[in-house]
C-alpha cells in the first residue's frame, strides 16, 4: 500500500509503479513541501521490492515547470529545497529499477532536471524544454551536470546561459529526449513503451543502468572491476536462469 501524499500520487500495478505530480493549477510547480514529498515518495519506490518500473507524469497540462517561482519570490523557498530537490533525483537516478517519464507540455527548470534523473525520457514533440534559472539570478541545479553529460558542454552551455529552450523534435535530435509520442493519444503510447521496456527489464537490464550510470566517472580498470560485480550478480540471477530455460524453450522469458 502506497503511502498517501498531498501534491503527488503513486498506484501500483504489478511491478510497475506510476507517480503522478499533482498541482496541475501550478503547472506541477515544485513547491517546498512538494520536494519533501518527491523525496519520500522516492524512497518509498526504492526501498519497495516488487516495483521493477517507475513511471513519471505530470498530471494537467504540463510535466513541471520546476521550482515554484510564486513561492521563490515570497521567501517560502529556503536553501534547504535545492538540497532536499538534488537527494530526491539521485534516488530515481540510481535506483534499482527502471525510470521513464512523460514529458508534455513545459518541463521547464527543475521539471528538466527531474527529466533528466530518469532513464528514459519520453516527449510531445511540440514539449517545452528549458533551463532558465539565470532569468532568477541562480543556476539551474545538477542539470549543470546532466546536461553537458547528455548533450555535450556547447549545447549545454547554450541552454543553461541562454536560458532559451527547445522542443521535444530538438531534443530527440540531440539526444536529450529518447522517444517522440503524440499529444493525442499520448497516454496510449506511453503506455505502450512502457510495455516495451518492461519486456527485457531482467535483473540484467536494471545492473546495465548501474554500469551505464558510472561510465564517466571510473577510470578503465575500476569500471571494469565494477563491471565484473555486476556480471556476477546477473549471472547468479533468477532472471539469467530464466532467459536460458526460455532459449531453449523457443519461447519469451518471463522476469521475476
Amino acid at each position: 500500500m502506497a503511502t498517501d501524499y498531498e501534491f503527488l500520487q503513486i498506484e501500483k500495478a504489478g511491478k510497475i509503479a506510476n507517480l503522478t505530480l499533482n498541482r496541475p493549477h501550478r503547472l506541477n510547480a515544485v513547491h517546498q513541501p512538494a520536494a519533501f514529498e518527491l523525496k519520500a515518495a522516492a524512497q518509498e519506490l526504492d526501498a519497495d521490492p516488487d516495483v521493477r518500473l517507475v513511471a513519471i507524469r505530470g498530471e494537467g497540462r504540463a510535466f513541471s515547470t520546476g521550482i515554484d517561482l510564486k513561492d521563490l519570490a515570497v521567501g517560502e523557498i529556503d536553501m534547504q529545497y535545492f538540497r532536499v530537490w538534488e537527494e530526491a533525483l539521485r534516488i530515481f537516478e540510481t535506483m534499482d529499477k527502471l525510470v521513464i517519464c512523460q514529458i508534455h507540455g513545459h518541463a521547464v527548470g527543475g521539471g528538466l532536471q527531474l527529466a533528466m534523473a530518469c532513464d528514459i525520457r519520453v516527449a510531445t514533440a511540440d514539449a517545452n524544454l528549458s533551463v532558465p534559472a539565470i532569468n532568477e539570478g541562480l543556476l539551474p541545479g545538477l542539470g549543470t551536470l546532466r546536461l553537458a553529460r547528455y548533450i555535450g558542454h556547447g549545447r549545454a552551455k547554450r541552454m543553461v546561459l541562454s536560458g532559451d529552450g527547445i522542443t521535444g523534435e530538438e531534443g530527440l535530435a540531440i539526444g536529450l529526449v529518447d522517444h517522440l509520442i503524440p499529444a493525442d493519444g499520448m497516454a496510449a503510447a506511453f503506455d505502450a513503451l512502457i510495455d516495451k521496456y518492461m519486456s527485457v527489464n531482467s535483473q540484467g537490464c536494471r545492473l546495465s543502468k548501474l554500469a551505464v550510470n558510472d561510465c564517466f566517472d571510473l577510470e578503465f580498470d575500476p569500471f571494469l572491476e565494477r563491471y565484473m560485480s555486476l556480471q556476477q550478480q546477473a549471472f547468479d540471477s533468477n532472471d539469467f536462469k530464466e532467459a536460458i530455460d526460455a532459449y531453449h524453450a523457443k519461447r519469451s522469458p518471463q522476469w521475476a
